[in-house]
């Protein structure tokens, strides 16, 4: 039997200045004024047409991602926010994200922004290394990225994350400590560390880039940053993710246990549980973000729906799950894919005896090895 998991709502605001060279997201060059009030009267008839998907159902987080939602005014923000208020049962103090890149929030605006209701910022740093930047073709420089953190920590937000690359073109390990170090010293509660991949249907994929480091020294990178980071009091939680001792992201956390969420805006996706379906819903809506705005009426908006097949749930749950090092129970399995424990036993003493997996009675999780090739150990629970 199908259980019903916390549910998140993710908004996707598809605007940014320049789209960067290695971005696969469903991002849009900024052309003019932003029609920053259109969009958010949009993102609440969204919302009014995915209601009864969630009738009563409390809402434990909320993310705004992108593109660049910074470049949406505060009290766009707030707008949003108020309006969702009223649809939804919102828990009381929960995360407000918002994403944000030094070359382009206006930083007075921090202050607005805690008023509206957000209390959780991520950076968009990627390196503190002007050359890197560049490369990367950032709007931004290292100067900016310091000074935007700074100020948004003189405005009271101490719920902060740093995303930051390693293996960028012309990088070495030192270079990449570096970059971390000066991450660290910023004091960020939490700090996203991932390495650059060259994604389908990108610049940098058509394009490659001069300079890209070698496998092996992209895992020298890695592993010389995780100690530096484990050094610092950073828990490395997830496979790119590392917190201060009750800073996880909670919005994150509830993508990789498997939860629900409302995606909302231009090209969002949501996952549903239906239990009386005994059905798991993937809806996802118009990429363009013209064509979403025009869609006259709600159901126009929606790019398509996929009910996930029970020979499908297994690899959809362990594509998030195994992320996390701290892994997962066979319970919450059962719960959240309706599915029995029997339906993978196999699978799981296949991954034990290669010492990927350790299980303990009730629980499961990636081992040092299994984490190091997780998606070897994913792949096993393809249908």
């Amino acid at each position: 039997m199908l259980s019903l998991p916390p549910l998140a709502l993710y908004v996707h605001i598809p605007w940014c200045v320049r789209k960067c060279p290695y971005c696969d997201f469903n991002s849009h060059g900024q052309k003019g004024e932003l029609p920053q009030r259109e969009y958010v009267a949009a993102l609440l008839a969204d919302l009014d047409q995915d209601l009864p998907l969630v009738w009563g159902r409390p809402v434990t987080s909320i993310f705004f991602g992108g593109g660049t939602p910074s470049l949406f005014s505060a009290d766009s923000i707030a707008a949003f926010l108020e309006g969702a208020a009223a649809r939804l049962r919102l828990r009381p103090g929960l995360e407000v994200t918002l994403e944000t890149n030094p070359g382009t929030v206006e930083h007075d605006r921090f202050d607005a922004y805690a008023r509206a209701g957000v209390n959780r910022l991520s950076f968009g740093i990627q390196s503190f290394d002007d050359g890197c930047l560049q490369r990367l073709g950032r709007i931004h420089d290292s100067a900016q990225a310091r000074r935007a953190v700074q100020l948004a920590q003189d405005a009271g937000f101490s719920n902060i994350n740093l995303d930051l690359m390693y293996a960028l073109p012309q990088q070495d390990t030192a270079m990449a400590l570096h970059d971390l170090e000066q991450a660290i010293a910023l004091a960020p509660a939490h700090i996203s560390h991932y390495q650059l991949t060259l994604e389908p249907n990108t610049v940098f994929a058509a394009r490659p880039p001069a300079g890209l480091p070698e496998d092996d020294d992209a895992w020298d990178m890695q592993e010389g940053c995780q100690a530096a980071l484990a050094a610092h009091g950073y828990q490395h939680y997830e496979v790119s993710a590392y917190a201060r001792d009750g800073f996880q992201c909670q919005h994150n956390l509830n993508y990789w246990r498997f939860g629900d969420y409302l995606g909302i805006g231009a090209g969002a996706h949501g996952k549903i549980t239906l239990p009386a379906q005994e059905a798991i819903l993937r809806r996802w809506k118009l990429k363009h973000p013209q064509a979403y705005m025009d869609a006259a009426h709600g159901p126009a908006r929606i790019g398509g729906d996929e009910h996930l097949t029970l020979s499908q749930r297994p690899f959809d749950y362990m594509l998030n799950a195994l992320r996390l090092h701290a892994g997962f129970s066979l319970g919450d399995f059962e719960a959240r894919t309706g599915l029995s424990r029997d339906l993978i036993a196999g699978k799981l003493d296949e991954l034990v005896a290669k010492g990927l997996l350790a299980v303990q009675a009730d629980h499961v999780a990636p081992t040092a090895l299994g984490r190091r090739f997780l998606n070897d150990v994913m792949g096993v629970f393809l249908d």
